[in-house]
């Protein structure tokens, strides 16, 4: 498809959807951007993340299955 016909198919659309149209655009131009020659984004290792670790030491924390158990059942107590 051409610009040209592109360009119709557009000026046909209510004004609503071509600010759709035209936000899409913004979207893909976002997602496909290509980064500058030479500049690579530094991919960060899961174990650096600031939240990996942080409920440790926490003595209601030893057994995760029995810290959802209690915390269902709480919430089904109140429930009531």
């Amino acid at each position: 498809m051409d610009a040209a016909k592109i360009a119709r198919e557009m000026a046909s659309l209510p004004p609503e959807a071509q600010k759709e149209v035209i936000d899409f655009l913004a979207f893909l131009k976002t997602r496909y951007r290509s980064s500058p020659a030479g500049t690579r984004t530094r991919r960060i290792k899961l174990t650096d993340e600031p939240f990996i670790g942080m409920w440790r030491g926490r003595k209601d924390m030893q057994d995760g299955t029995a810290w959802v158990r209690n915390l269902r059942q709480c919430q089904w107590e109140r429930g009531r």
